[in-house]
Formats: structure tokens, sequence, C-alpha cells
């Protein structure tokens, strides 16, 4: 069906006011087929109107450029850790916490319809699937985010090295410390191989081009350089873009003081070490990048490659606060990302985008130095769309680009009054002033529902099947405190490490 928006107000970062119009919009097949007086003319008879009534603007569809979904159904679950001990409760490998396709398919779901009410269109999913990626499993993910009709690219996010690679400061490890220290990944290296020529063959392009394929490495601790290169080398061949969480915490930036027991990065931190095995470039996506020095950003610049920014995230595992104007004064492209349901407790962009908009501000910088609003949405739109390897085709309101497009109501309690779009969408806006979503040309959203698929069912169901999960994941929590004492003294340890730079607010 082609969508006849009229007289609504455009998205056009170039003009003053980030707007052009009233005017018209025709949305035919999957993409933006004409803006302005023409658009009723070239409209099909069969067209649905959509009257803006002079008080709607349209904007991109928002970008969530970095994710995890298999951790929907656990918002609010854990206070704030620090990411390593975090981590034990978030994604244990238990076989008894091995999801079935259908739960795999309703937690993907969760996000996908709580992204799509808000006007997030597109999003990159580095999903665990602990313990292994199962190819049924696999499929349960790409289908709930075929049916829900957002565009994703996923890959698959799991460990290829035992916990005491990944970690420094690990001498004296003894009990049940060392031997979860001890224990292998869940998978090695061909069976996670196997699981992505499943992911490409049977995925990537599906669904008209609105899904596809992603390689993740999940960091660089965590994988050896044999796997790296081979995920590199399918990324290579297919154009996908590779995830990479680096340097997220203190802790990871300790791993390159010489001495901290990880002898392998001799005394680099993760960044300089990922270019000296030929492995940073621009199709990798930097995910974090919140302690890196002078050095690291010099580098990420030299390659290319874009950063994932999650702010909310940051803040809620105690992180630190990424260097956003150094990034930007090197030209380093900055996208946006919730990171989890878990770490961000909900899915929704428009919370990132403010945060952004504010953390910064606590810098110390000049205030000429803090994020500007168009800089903001310039790292949720273009920079997304750089993110996904789609820069010029989503990410904009332009003839031509892919019809992922959100209407936003200007008379709603975030623009009321109407001062100034770009402070408005960045400091105000929250999701409630969306009236309609469109991606790839089919409105999946409208009225503050998904109508893509029976939202009201699946919300239904997906509270049943955890209600009756619940007590295998209290089970597991339970056992994961036996060695939490341990986890935790390698963080505090780090803490007190002298790493040449701060990036806490006190």
């Amino acid at each position: 069906m082609s969508v006849l928006l009229t007289d609504v107000l455009v998205w056009a970062p170039a003009e003053r006011s980030g707007m052009t119009g009233p005017t018209d919009v025709l949305v035919d097949g999957d993409v933006v087929a004409a803006i302005g007086p023409g658009a009723r003319v070239a409209a099909p008879v069969d067209v649905r109107v959509v009257d803006g009534a002079g008080h709607h603007v349209v904007v991109p569809g928002l970008v969530n450029a970095h994710f995890h979904s298999p951790a929907n159904h656990l918002k609010g679950a854990f206070r704030s850790r620090p990411l390593e001990t975090f981590m034990l409760y978030e994604s244990p490998a238990d076989p008894a916490l091995a999801p079935t396709p259908r739960e795999a398919y309703l937690r993907t779901m969760l996000g996908a319809l709580e992204m799509l009410r808000t006007g997030t269109t597109s999003v990159q999913d580095d999903a665990f699937l602990m313990p292994t990626p199962d190819p049924a499993v696999i499929d349960a993910v790409m289908q709930a985010y075929a049916d829900s009709g957002i565009r994703a690219t996923v890959a698959l996010d799991q460990p290829e090295l035992p916990d005491g690679d990944k970690l420094p400061f690990l001498d004296g490890a003894d009990g049940n410390f060392a031997a979860a220290l001890r224990a292998p990944a869940p998978a090695a290296a061909p069976e996670l191989l196997a699981a992505y020529d499943h992911l490409v063959r049977t995925w990537h392009g599906a669904a008209g081009g609105r899904l596809s394929a992603a390689v993740s490495i999940s960091a660089p601790q965590r994988v050896s350089p044999e796997y790296w290169g081979a995920l590199d080398d399918l990324s290579r061949a297919h154009d996908l873009p590779v995830f990479a969480h680096m340097l997220e915490t203190r802790t990871q930036r300790a791993l390159s003081v010489p001495g901290t027991g990880q002898d392998r990065f001799a005394g680099r931190s993760l960044v300089r070490y990922t270019a000296d095995l030929g492995l940073l470039n621009d199709r990798v996506n930097v995910i974090h990048a919140v302690w890196v020095d002078d050095d690291d950003l010099d580098l990420i610049a030299e390659a290319g490659a874009v950063v994932a920014h999650n702010p909310v995230s940051n803040l809620r595992l105690g992180s630190g606060v990424m260097p956003f104007r150094a990034m930007r004064d090197r030209g380093i492209t900055i996208a946006l990302g919730v990171d989890e349901a878990i770490c961000d407790d909900t899915v929704n962009t428009w919370g990132v985008v403010k945060q952004t908009g504010l953390v910064h501000n606590v810098s110390g910088r000049d205030a000429d130095d803090w994020p500007a609003p168009a800089e903001v949405l310039d790292a949720l739109w273009e920079g997304g769309a750089a993110a996904m390897r789609r820069t010029g085709r989503i990410g904009r309101v332009a003839v031509g680009t892919q019809a992922d497009l959100v209407l936003l109501d200007l008379h709603a309690p975030a623009f009321t009054p109407f001062n100034d779009l770009r402070g408005q969408l960045v400091y105000c806006e929250n999701g409630g002033s969306v009236r309609m979503t469109i991606v790839a040309g089919r409105v999946v959203a409208e009225g503050g529902r998904v109508v893509s698929v029976d939202e009201t069912a699946l919300l239904a169901e997906a509270r049943e099947l955890h209600a009756a999960r619940r007590p295998a994941l209290e089970r597991t929590w339970a056992s994961v405190d036996a060695v939490l004492p341990a986890y935790d003294a390698v963080v505090r340890r780090a803490a007190r490490t002298d790493v040449g730079m701060n990036r806490w607010t006190a």
C-alpha cells in the first residue's frame, strides 16, 4: 500500500528551523517517492491519505545502534553493579536457562514492540544466545523481527575464551572462582562459525532486505585472534558490521597495565591491540569506548570505525562517561544505543537521546563544548545509518531513501508550546508524541499501538511464559552468589589501579 502524508512538516537538518513545509510526502513501495506539490499528483488511486493538519512533523525513524535482545524480559531485575559482576546474572551459561524457540521469539518481540511504538525503526541486535546459538533459536529471533516489521541487523555475541583469559588480577584465584575461570566457553569457534553460516545463508537480506546479518566478537579479550580473523573475513565478504565492545570499564582498561596478568596484550589497550592485529577498520562498531585515551581515539578515527555510545547503560553500570567532544573533534562518527533492557530498563531510544544531551555537560569542559542538540540528532540518525552500513539509505527524509519514518504530533505535550524542534526532540520527547511509525513503507505502529502483529496476545503470552521461567532464573542467580565476591574483588582492585585517566565524575 502507498501512503500519502499531507500537510506535514518535514525534517530538514540543513534548515535553520530543522524542517520545511507544510508539504506532502508520498511513500510508494518501500521508499520515499516524492516530497512537495507533486506528491499528490504522483499518488496512486488507492493511496492511504494521512492528514498532518499542519502540526505533524515527519522525521527519520530512530536507529538503536546497539542492543542485546536476550535480556528483554529482565527490565529492572537487578540493582546496579559494575559490568563484570552484572554479567554474571545477566547472561549465565546455565543450560537450564537455554531458551526454547518460542521463548526466544517472545522475548525478542518484547523489544521490537516497544521500539516500534516509540518510533525506533532500525536496530542492531548483538544477541547473546546462551549457552550456544542453536539454529532454531536464531530462526526464532529473526522471525520475530520479520513479523514485527522492524529493520534489524543481528549478530551472535558469544565468548570463545574462558573467563581466565578476560580479566586482570587473577593471581591467587582458588576454589569455585578458579573453577569458574577455567571453565571453557559454552561454544567453540567451529560451532560458532557454523551458526554464522546458518544466520547469513538463511537471513541476510531477508524480508526484502529489511533483515541482515552482522558479526560480533563480543570483545577483544573474549576471543582468539584466529576466530576474530574468521569473522572479519565473513564481514568483508558480505559487507557486514563488526560489533566489538571495547574499553567499556576501568577493569578493561587495567588489562593494558603491565603486571596485571594478561600478558597477551603486552601493555596495549584493547583498541591498540585490535589495530595491531589489523582488525580495526571502517566496518567495526567500537561499542562504548569509555576508557579510551588519545592514542585510541586517533586509531579509531584513522580506521573510520563508528563508536556506538550507550550513555544510559554506562550510568546504570557505573562504567563512566565517554569523551564525546574528543571524538567529535577527530571526526569520529558516533551512533546511539540502548544497549539492553536490563541495563537501560526500557527499549526506548528517546531516553538515550536525552541522556546524550545531558551527561557530557558534567565533563568539566567549557559549555561551548557540550553536545548541541543538532550533534545529538546527527549521532542518532546519520551515525546510526553509518553503524548499520546504510548511509544515505536510512536516517534521512529524502526522495529515494528507505521509507523508515515517524510522524510526531507537535500539539503533544513535548512540543507545547513549540519553541525549537531540535531542542524539544532531544530534551522533551519520550515517544509520547509518536502518532505513526512506518518501516520500509509499511505502517507498523499507529495511535500508540503496534499494528503489524497482535500485540495484546503476544504480551499476555510473554507474561505467562516468564512467570513459569522465574524459578529457574532464581536458582541460577543463587548459584552465582558463591563466586560474586571473588569477581567483585577483581573490579575493586582495578578501581584502585592507576590507568592514566579518569572517566568517572568523582
